[in-house]
């Protein structure tokens, strides 16, 4: 697959790079109206967008020229020092989610990282050593070793154990496994409001409540990793505000940056007050050039137009979807919010073959779970783009059928 330079590139890369990324053959170069282009200029269809990285898409010539603008002043900058795109960045994210407190790293992991410690420090200082952390079965939240302690699925963690010690798992969206966790000793509770990497399974609002009380009697840290979901992904500004409440500390990631790596811990003060100087840190996060970049990305996302495209493009996707599930059986359920959706594929049917096959014919989508297919474009997608991508799909689900 692919001519002789990406089949060269390739062979360079395997030789000389770690082997841990099944990767297909493909080596990309450039991007341009929802298209990825390899170093043969063979265009494939975008539907991931570096899995909800690219948020504003490849085509924004302002966040182009805002990034080269911060490249011509200075790229980075010391913590022991305040930077003026950093102060921006922080007022506008505070102002933007609602918390008291911002905190900037380098990605979902780190934040997840952070707000675990910040959990641990709490719980040290304020509730009489509790050490515990509640998380979730099918969860994911990271590849370090804290994020992987949450992490609850088997085949990321077995490798490594032990793990950090303390965590306990509970059915999601089962507000009775929760409770049987309950005591004295639990500090922090961590979940997605949308599972993503667990097959795009969203929470049900009657069950996030009953959890907003329980973290609030109990005075337990409640965390939402908000990584994938943030960042007008689901058509809100935050999936949080789907649910009528809201967490005590915030994580993001992904489309915060626009594809510049950045991650973020938000928190009211009651929590961000226990990270004082050199309980945490970081040397490149808040650097100038990545908050530059999200300063551009809130000063877009937080457009009411902007917001609204987002939701009316999920629905048109979900309408699009509707009629493909009418032809094609194997697709059993839609789920999902805004620009993050899965369709789940009877089991019957390998969904990485329907992700190979789609990549074959060059549309790039994504799998999550064990059977779900997961669709995460920019969020300046157009229909035109839409349309195209989903006949490419349809073909492929024939072809799999027929098989």
């Amino acid at each position: 697959y692919g001519g002789k330079i990406v089949k060269q590139m390739m062979e360079n890369c395997e030789k000389h790079g770690f082997n841990n990324y099944t990767r297909y053959p493909v080596v990309f170069e450039s991007a341009k109206n929802g298209y990825m282009i390899d170093v043969e200029g063979t265009k494939y269809l975008d539907f991931m967008a570096g899995i909800a990285v690219n948020s504003m898409g490849y085509d924004d010539e302002d966040f182009k020229n805002i990034l080269k603008d911060q490249i011509g002043k200075i790229i980075h900058c010391s913590n022991i020092y305040y930077n003026a795109p950093m102060i921006r960045a922080t007022e506008l994210l505070s102002k933007a989610t609602g918390f008291d407190k911002v905190f900037f790293c380098n990605s979902g992991a780190e934040a997840n990282e952070g707000a675990l410690k910040l959990a641990r420090i709490f719980g040290k200082k304020s509730k009489n050593g509790a050490t515990k952390i509640i998380a979730f079965a099918n969860s994911f939240h990271g590849r370090t070793l804290g994020a992987l302690s949450v992490t609850g699925q088997p085949k990321y963690r077995e490798d490594f154990t032990p793990l950090i010690p303390d965590v306990f798992f509970a059915e999601y969206n089962n507000f009775d496994s929760v409770q049987k966790l309950i005591d004295d000793k639990v500090c922090g509770l961590i979940m997605e409001p949308i599972q993503g990497e667990g097959g795009v399974i969203p929470a049900d609002v009657e069950f996030m409540k009953q959890i907003r009380e329980l973290c609030t009697k109990e005075n337990i840290m409640l965390i939402f990793d908000e990584v994938q979901t943030g960042i007008a992904r689901s058509g809100k500004m935050f999936a949080f505000e789907h649910l009528g409440m809201r967490p005590d500390v915030l994580t993001l990631a992904k489309g915060l940056g626009g594809g510049v790596p950045i991650g973020a811990i938000c928190a009211d003060e009651k929590f961000a007050r226990y990270f004082t100087p050199a309980t945490h840190g970081t040397t490149f996060g808040g650097n100038p050039l990545a908050t530059r970049a999200v300063e551009y990305v809130l000063s877009r996302i937080s457009q009411k137009e902007f917001l609204e495209n987002v939701k009316n493009s999920g629905e048109y996707f979900i309408e699009k979807f509707e009629i493909l599930k009418q032809k094609h059986p194997m697709i059993k359920q839609i789920r999902g919010k805004g620009l993050l959706i899965g369709l789940v594929i009877d089991e019957k049917f390998s969904v990485a073959d329907i992700v190979k096959k789609s990549f074959e014919n060059h549309l790039l989508i994504l799998s999550a779970g064990n059977n779900t297919l997961r669709f995460a474009p920019s969020l300046t997608i157009t229909r035109d783009t839409i349309d195209k991508g989903l006949e490419i799909l349809e073909k492929v689900l024939n072809s799999i059928e027929k098989a």
